[in-house]
């Protein structure tokens, strides 16, 4: 039978990989005979194969379906792909010893390993990662990254079925990122763990861990969870945990979203911080203009050129930018400016914090304090300082840390509709969705010449320029003389 062959290739290409040796050969063989209920096994003619590891669980899986041991939805699938993968997986205490024996040579080898392992168990979702359409365009702000991710897979019909059926009576895990999720097997509506894996870390005495995203944005990108499930808290405290992870892996940045609903990420329940290696748009923006700091003069203090409201702090001590941090913030969460419809407070409900991101670079630590509010209004319910309704056909959720500093995540459903405007631009076809209607006039009044030569490189571009406008709307002190004249007397109130 086919699946036998199947087997064996797979384990092949994981020994390929390092997770096992030759000699676990016939004890896997055996684990994933009983996940697919199989009572024996002929050995195949072994050949060689240019399937990758996914593509081969793919192929298992739809043996599995066919015989009955799985539904089709989509929930079983990746249950049992987690199971079988993790099959070869070593337990996490030793994941653990291998992590710290290699962090004892050098940070870098540490998470090369755990990043290549987390890759090559099927945890990071390499093959769905590869669907995304991903592009750079060059803006007055510098470099800015487009995501249109296509990553996550659709639910089925019969996934959608069983959830919407399925009375939830289970709170285990508490969420998505607690730690019991690790080697949790899955149920309906919570996805498979069984091969997750995390490393565990001290930030300033406390127990957090370090895993990385299913789902990559951007190269290496991680997270840092605590271990309590405690809801997110922008403070001091956190700056000092920043740094205290920077520390650890000074080749890495650290951020957190917002604390605030609009302007937070999408779990706010248990505190958390997202961290890599990659270098965004807001990494390399310019200084607008320097000011002061009087109480900390050994800090390099600017506002950046970038499209939201952003102070950077440099110094060589990271104490003197977790004092200065916490000062901004505290003076940031009571401040108001009418004359850019700036409230701190609505009664006593607050509406100002911060999204920092802490990084060591050029030889300096280096604390990015990014100002939110997320105070509503008639004209704008979906937020003040929030994606305006001009560019809900691109971007209406919320802006979180991977957006604020520069990398968009769009919808999947941009993937077509951006094929139909090119070919509405190019006159292929008479109508586009109505909400990009006038979006396609403005380009038509900007670009007189529209060829097919040209129109994907304008369709990027105006797309880009569109994120743009995004983090403009998101921005508090807008790019204009009332803008930086209320920027300045924010700046110059940190020495009152």
């Amino acid at each position: 039978m086919m699946v036998y062959l199947l087997i064996e290739q797979l384990i092949s290409q994981v020994i390929s990989a390092g997770l096992i040796k030759e000699r676990d050969r016939i004890y896997c063989r055996n684990q994933i005979l009983g996940l697919l209920n199989m009572e024996s096994f002929e050995e195949p003619v072994l050949t060689k194969t240019d399937k990758t590891i996914p593509q081969l669980l793919t192929k298992i899986v739809e043996y599995a379906i066919t015989q009955k041991v799985i539904t089709r939805a989509l929930d079983d699938r990746d249950q049992l792909k987690a199971q079988i993968m993790n099959v070869f997986l070593p337990s996490p205490s030793a994941v653990n010893d291998q992590f710290n024996s290699l962090y004892q040579q050098d940070p870098i080898k540490a998470t090369d390993f755990f990043y290549h392992f987390s890759q090559t168990s099927h945890y990071i979702q390499t093959e769905r990662i590869a669907k995304n359409i991903h592009f750079q365009s060059d803006t007055d702000y510098g470099k800015i990254d487009i995501t249109i991710n296509l990553s996550k897979p659709e639910k089925d019909p019969l996934q959608i079925k069983r959830e919407r059926e399925m009375k939830q009576t289970s709170h285990y895990p508490t969420c998505l990122l607690c730690s019991e999720n690790e080697g949790y097997v899955g149920r309906i509506g919570h996805p498979a763990r069984s091969n997750h894996r995390m490393i565990d870390l001290n930030l300033l005495g406390e127990d957090w861990y370090f895993q990385y995203s299913p789902y990559l944005y951007y190269h290496e990108h991680s997270i840092v969870l605590c271990k309590e499930h405690q809801p997110m808290v922008i403070s001091k405290t956190t700056f000092a945990r920043l740094f205290a992870f920077v520390k650890q892996f000074p080749h890495y940045f650290i951020g957190s979203n917002a604390d605030l609903p609009i302007v937070g990420g999408s779990i706010l329940s248990h505190d958390h911080y997202q961290a890599g290696q990659y270098t965004f748009g807001m990494t390399d923006a310019k200084d607008a203009y320097q000011f002061k700091l009087d109480d900390y003069p050994m800090i390099d203090a600017s506002v950046l050129n970038w499209p939201m409201s952003v102070i950077r702090l440099r110094a060589q001590d990271t104490d003197q930018l977790v004092e200065a941090g916490g000062k901004i913030l505290a003076k940031w969460r009571e401040y108001s400016d009418p004359d850019v419809d700036l409230v701190a407070f609505t009664d006593k409900t607050p509406h100002n914090t911060i999204t920092p991101i802490a990084q060591f670079r050029n030889g300096r630590y280096q604390l990015d304090l990014v100002l939110r509010n997320n105070r509503t209004s008639s004209e704008h319910p979906e937020g003040i300082f929030h994606p305006h309704q001009d560019v809900h056909h691109i971007k209406k959720e919320n802006i979180g840390l991977i957006e604020v500093m520069g990398l968009a995540v769009l919808p999947p459903r941009l993937k077509d509709e951006l094929k139909d405007l090119k070919h509405y631009l190019l006159g292929e076809a008479d109508q586009i969705e109505a909400y990009h209607q006038p979006w396609a006039n403005e380009i038509k009044l900007e670009y007189k010449q529209l060829t097919r030569d040209n129109i994907d490189q304008v369709i990027e571009q105006e797309l880009s320029n569109k994120f743009i406008k995004v983090l403009k709307d998101s921005g508090i002190f807008k790019d204009n003389s009332r803008g930086w004249q209320a920027f300045k007397r924010f700046t110059s109130s940190l020495n009152k």
